[in-house]
């Protein structure tokens, strides 16, 4: 191993820098399809049974996608590690060189707070949307006062006197646990009910999608029931 090697498994090796090694070459997109070709397909075709025959195929057959087709050599790689030295040399050298710490404090603050916060009403905005037009009706945001006493976010207005309640809860990193959730808002949403008519629904989300799709014909039954 050489001095800028932390470990070696089989042939391949782990740096001491390598999260530094890894940022400057998906920032310039070094490893991606276009500058070392399809690299998990080519091997799936070589199927190698030793790594010098991996070698030998990586070389005869890959290809720069955005230089029409020119063979990949160990110089052309050679080439790409000199211009990944160059862009963190250089251009991030620069950037490192210019940035204070109250930019780094700032940068945590809103990586934490406003970013999941704005992420948060997004994915929330999104599922909202998405369920107005499955459903084919209006559904409107919810009064404060409404979101205190019910815990409801949004309604559908059957009647001056009915309507029934929306709850959208994003669910992240964790397992869908709805009957918590349920259990937790069970006497509110009784509450609603049993002045509006109309049952509480709970529609749980991830990645911008409704989780529990198979609510919605419950919803429209429960409109056909109100109206």
């Amino acid at each position: 191993m050489n001095s800028w090697h932390k470990s070696q498994e089989g042939r391949n090796y782990k740096y001491h820098r390598e999260t530094l090694l890894n940022y400057g070459v998906n920032r310039w997109g070094l490893n991606r399809t276009y500058s070392v070709d399809k690299v998990s397909e080519l091997i799936r075709k070589c199927a190698p049974d030793s790594y010098e025959s991996w070698v030998n195929y990586y070389f005869e057959h890959a290809r720069q996608q955005k230089n029409d087709g020119i063979e990949i050599t160990k110089e052309y790689l050679r080439d790409l590690g000199e211009r990944l030295y160059v862009k963190l040399s250089e251009v991030v050298h620069k950037e490192l060189s210019s940035i204070t710490e109250k930019e780094c404090v700032d940068y945590v603050y809103n990586l934490v707070i406003n970013r999941t916060y704005e992420g948060y009403f997004i994915e929330i905005n999104t599922v909202y949307g998405a369920l107005e037009k499955e459903l084919g009706v209006e559904i409107e945001p919810a009064p404060d006062a409404w979101d205190r006493r019910y815990c409801v976010d949004f309604f559908i207005k059957i009647t001056e006197q009915r309507y029934i309640g929306i709850q959208i809860k994003p669910v992240t990193g964790q397992s869908l646990d709805q009957y918590q959730w349920e259990h937790i808002h069970a006497a509110n949403h009784a509450k609603f009910k049993e002045k509006y008519a109309g049952q509480v629904f709970f529609i749980y989300s991830a990645k911008k999608k409704i989780l529990n799709a198979d609510i919605i014909p419950e919803i429209r039954a429960e409109i056909a029931r109100l109206s």
